[in-house]
């Protein structure tokens, strides 16, 4: 029996399940250790099969896909690896729910949901909740079910607002998910995840993410699947068919590497005096917060136009994803300048002052006829929209721009918990 994993000394099995443990790791406060096992079970346990190699190929899947999570910014119990089979994580208590969202209808769906034709699209993706419990094959249960449970882990009671929380968490994973494994021309068709309530009392992603936990389909061919399906679907297991599922989970963990988009982009931010770089530090936080690449550059369309257009043509010729924010105030040629010489995006975001807004903002506004330089008035606004560009290309940029609304969401759903409730008179 290890004592150790990783450096990392074992404490006592905190839960045991058919696929893994998890220890305590006495020396580390609020974390545990998780280990994989090489099994592979399906049916509640029912068909189960030794697989040598899945754990090491299970935590490999599960490190990558929690590094896309965290790079977008998702509230997660993942930290780090610790050993081919091992990692560390937040101490949680977890729910007991699976939260299944789904693409598109087939398995167990089209079972309970007769005269739905297999391959029925779901838009917005559809979310279910099931209750573990093997003896009883995880009923499917309603919101109004698990709010009734009166959960209650680390000090957080399961309600109304926490349902909501990790339903719009658990659909944006999905679609996060979905978009990563687009980039590699595959399907995700359905997926299973679980939350915790770490020690400090937040919700957050729980449990492993991998080929246990999704269906994938390469080019939307259900006919190429490469998930757990496969070895569902096996009346009788032979070692030839264990050898397939394996090569099948090694190609899905391949597949993963590399699969975060690199930073080849940049925001190239021009401010006409060096005066307004106050105001262009709040737009390259705000991108930068977005993990998007800024510049910041000083010249003057009106004093300086040939260098203007030469710090301009610097930048097209090394990039293509590229986009310009114009900051200039009271007669702004710097926007129309940039947007009458380039094709890439420039926007205009003037740092105006309340006592002249009216006069000066009309020079931003009334551009000339073929020009197509939007205007915005806040750093924050200008930040938002050059990364809702970036996005359409970029996945994790994407990604990062709906977590953020995401908080704002909770943020507001925790404000009114706080706030809530009859004053009697």
């Amino acid at each position: 029996m290890a004592t150790t994993i990783g450096g990392y000394k074992l404490g006592k099995i905190l839960i045991e399940g058919k696929t893994k443990q998890v220890y305590d790791l006495p020396e580390h406060q609020g974390l545990c250790l998780l280990l994989s096992k090489d099994r592979i079970t399906a049916g509640d346990g029912v068909k189960a099969h030794d697989l040598q190699g899945k754990a090491e190929i299970s935590n490999t899947t599960n490190g990558l896909v929690f590094g896309i999570l965290n790079e977008a910014g998702i509230n997660t119990a993942y930290v780090k690896p610790c050993s081919d089979n091992a990692f560390i994580a937040k101490k949680c208590e977890m729910i007991p729910i699976e939260w299944v969202t789904r693409r598109l209808a087939t398995g167990s769906f089209l079972k309970r949901n007769t005269g739905v034709p297999e391959g029925y699209r779901f838009s917005p993706p559809k979310q279910e909740t099931f209750f573990k419990d093997d003896a009883n094959h995880d009923p499917q249960w309603s919101d109004e079910q698990i709010i009734s449970a009166k959960f209650n882990f680390n000090g957080v009671l399961i309600g109304q607002d926490e349902l909501d929380i990790m339903k719009r968490t658990t659909v944006l994973v999905f679609e996060i998910l979905e978009k990563a494994w687009a980039t590699r021309n595959c399907a995700l068709i359905d997926m299973k995840v679980e939350f915790g309530i770490d020690t400090e009392g937040n919700i957050v992603l729980a449990d492993i993410i991998d080929s246990d936990s999704w269906r994938l389909w390469p080019s939307g061919d259900k006919r190429l699947m490469v998930d757990k399906q496969v070895y569902r679907n096996l009346s009788t297991v032979t070692d030839s068919d264990l050898d397939t599922v394996k090569r099948n989970f090694i190609w899905v963990s391949n597949q993963l590497k590399d699969i975060i988009p690199a930073k080849d982009h940049i925001v190239v931010i021009i401010m006409g005096s060096a005066s307004d770089k106050a105001h262009c530090e709040k737009i390259s936080t705000t991108l930068q917060q977005l993990g998007v690449n800024t510049e910041l550059r000083v010249t003057s369309a009106h004093k300086g136009p040939e260098e203007t257009l030469r710090i301009m043509r610097e930048y097209e010729s090394v990039i293509n994803n590229l986009i310009f924010i114009a900051v200039a105030g009271r007669s702004n040629g710097l926007g129309p300048v940039l947007s009458g010489s380039t094709t890439y995006p420039v926007i205009n975001c003037p740092p105006l002052k309340a006592e002249n807004l009216q006069v000066d903002v009309w020079s931003s506004l009334n551009v000339p006829s073929g020009l197509g330089c939007p205007t915005v008035l806040y750093p924050e606004a200008a930040a938002l929209h050059a990364a809702q560009i970036l996005a359409l290309s970029n996945y994790i940029i994407w990604s990062k721009l709906r977590v953020k609304q995401l908080n704002n969401f909770i943020t507001l759903k925790k404000a009114d918990k706080l706030v809530r409730g009859v004053r009697n008179a």
